[in-house]
């Protein structure tokens, strides 16, 4: 939940008070307000809305535990979806086509996994470890898919030989997976910035910083702790001295 949708989660919480008929103190609001940070809004207004139609616990007011317990459950569900969606592409398609999923935080999961023509290599044996990886990784962004970052598509090994040639990419290889409308709004929303920069230390600032140091007869960090020295030694001799008091007793 971002900072500026706290005043919507409080109407939303204001709702549910009134839903259950229960008085809403400010000591419950901080208490939730803190409870559900790490959360999705839109998850969050699902989750009360499924927690008041669970025939076992859904006349009683929620707690942050009952909401938390209710994302996750949906994340869960949600992961399982997207890696049978993903399981299927991977069979049905292969390596050589690109492939666009109508779900964004698919492309960030196998993106992070190492690619799409990655799996093409992959024995059967590995596929029950790769499936957990890919769940785990997948309910994780799940709970702030406002925050991530995903490629346009997965290129296949056709499209990957054709960048390399600076060819233009016609999509002529590229397949949509699951619905086509959303599948295409993915792929017009994605960014090929990478999820992780790396930058050379010669472009770098630190490089400049590196050189004067150098130049000044020692490495960054060594000036570092010899200018914190100086000013120890400096504090200590501007400091008042106490002298000792030997009290007596009689």
């Amino acid at each position: 939940m971002k900072p500026n949708e706290t005043e919507a989660f409080v109407e939303i919480l204001a709702g549910v008070h009134e839903f259950y008929g229960k008085p809403m103190s400010g000591f419950a609001v901080e208490v939730w307000i803190k409870s559900m940070q790490g959360f999705d809004l839109t998850a969050i207004r699902d989750a009360f809305g499924r927690h008041a139609m669970n025939p076992e616990s859904g006349q009683f007011l929620p707690k942050p535990a009952d909401v938390v317990r209710m994302i996750d459950g949906g994340t869960a569900d949600s992961a399982l979806v997207a890696w049978s969606k993903f399981d299927r592409a991977v069979r049905s398609v292969g390596a050589y086509m690109s492939v666009v999923f109508d779900d964004p935080i698919i492309h960030r999961v196998i993106e992070d996994m190492g690619g799409w023509t990655g799996f093409a290599t992959k024995q059967d044996d590995e596929w029950p470890f790769l499936r957990n990886e890919f769940v785990t990784r997948y309910r994780g962004y799940a709970q702030r898919r406002a925050s991530i970052e995903f490629k346009p598509k997965m290129l296949g090994l056709i499209d990957a030989e054709r960048a390399l040639q600076g060819l233009v990419d016609d999509h002529q290889n590229t397949r949509l997976i699951g619905l086509p409308a959303k599948a295409s709004e993915v792929m017009r929303l994605g960014t090929n910035t990478p999820s992780i920069g790396i930058t050379s230390f010669a472009e770098s600032g630190f490089a400049l910083a590196h050189e004067a140091a150098s130049r000044a007869g020692g490495s960054p960090l060594e000036i570092g702790r010899e200018k914190q020295l100086k000013t120890r030694l400096n504090f200590q001799e501007s400091a008042p001295k106490v002298s000792a008091v030997k009290y007596n007793n009689n």
